[in-house]
């Protein structure tokens, strides 16, 4: 029997290869397209949004409520900081707004004393006045006499004397009143400066208080521990990471789509995910972002001739009341496949009608 010459070979095997390369290219295509034109597809993972519990302020931590995988509420303590420090900083604040509590009352004291004294004061220059007044008449009526001879010169200096004496009488009951009006004003000035010191200790008071609750680090959702950056009694900066925290109720995967079906993409279009690990439960989803910028699919993407494609990103967005329903079966990181539905109007093939875990 004769043998076929090399160069046929040749030609055969190259026609084999094509072959095989048209094939998978018509898998590939249908892959894509199974459900026919109104369906396209994309591979991805699911994601979560992922919160790192950071310290505000820098310190040692006294312990760590939760371990890695527990399930966490709002409101719920995670980190407790080390306060020791800032509950003698706390002490202190507030041992300088009670001192300065007591230079109020003291200075107001005062004032009251000024007050009073002045009051007094003016009394007494009221009486230094009439006083005046009076000696000033009987000055006046001595001189006359003794302008007529009826009194001796010795009665009108006698007079002159106690004139004297009642005007200096006078003059120091109104210096008298101006000294406490100064030592008024004296007081006052106190009562301001106590009430500015009083007011410096409430703030450092409070701020001191605001740093001590900011040193129990709190859930503000509900969400899952991922895993622990550190551990108790180590010391960390402000903003160092103590737990990461994956949000169970902002579930999504994201997949790349080429450009020619990713403008016809519209937000909020339904999605149906299938998961490698459950390939039985269809879980509904809607498109919650579409990348405004093309770029090259990542390098998981297989065949060379996807990785010359630009594509767009695309995220899949799980309904938060699902989530709920099945918290404890949420895992992040599954691969699987994302089928969107391009027609409106094109109905959902029965393989990808939704059946999720009851």
């Amino acid at each position: 029997m004769q043998r076929a010459s090399p160069r046929i070979i040749r030609i055969l095997a190259a026609v084999v290869i094509a072959l095989l390369l048209l094939g998978f290219y018509a898998w590939f295509e249908l892959r894509q397209t199974g459900y026919g034109e109104a369906f396209v597809s994309g591979n991805g993972r699911i994601e979560a949004t992922e919160i790192d519990i950071a310290t505000k302020l820098g310190g040692r931590i006294e312990s760590i409520t939760v371990k890695e995988g527990d399930f966490v509420k709002p409101g719920q303590l995670l980190v407790q900081m080390d306060t020791t420090t800032l509950q003698a900083q706390l002490n202190q604040a507030q041992a300088q707004q009670q001192q300065a509590e007591n230079a109020i009352a003291t200075a107001v004291s005062q004032v009251r004393q000024r007050e009073s004294q002045k009051t007094a004061g003016e009394a007494l220059v009221t009486h230094r006045e009439a006083e005046v007044n009076a000696v000033s008449k009987r000055y006046e009526r001595v001189r006359v006499l003794v302008e007529r001879n009826a009194m001796s010169r010795q009665s009108l200096d006698d007079a002159l004397a106690t004139l004297q004496s009642a005007r200096a009488a006078l003059a120091a009951a109104q210096a008298q009143v101006h000294a406490e009006e100064a030592g008024i004003a004296a007081a006052q000035s106190q009562v301001f400066g106590a009430q500015s010191a009083m007011a410096a200790a409430g703030a450092a008071s409070n701020r001191v208080s605001a740093e001590i609750t900011d040193s129990q680090l709190l859930a503000d959702r509900v969400a899952r521990v991922q895993f622990r950056t550190a551990e108790p009694g180590e010391v960390l900066a402000a903003g160092g990471r103590v737990v990461n925290l994956v949000d169970l109720a902002d579930v999504y995967m994201t997949f790349f789509l080429p450009e020619r079906e990713a403008g016809r993409v519209a937000m909020g279009a339904d999605v149906r995910l299938i998961l490698d690990a459950v390939p039985q439960y269809v879980i509904p989803a809607k498109v919650s972002y579409v990348a405004s910028v093309a770029q090259f699919t990542p390098k998981t993407v297989e065949t060379e001739s996807e990785r010359e494609k630009m594509m767009f990103r695309v995220k899949a967005r799980i309904d938060p009341a699902l989530l709920r329903e099945h918290m404890e079966q949420v895992k992040t990181g599954l691969p699987g496949i994302a089928w969107l539905k391009l027609d409106a109007d094109a109905p959902w093939p029965d393989e990808l009608a939704v059946n999720v875990p009851q």
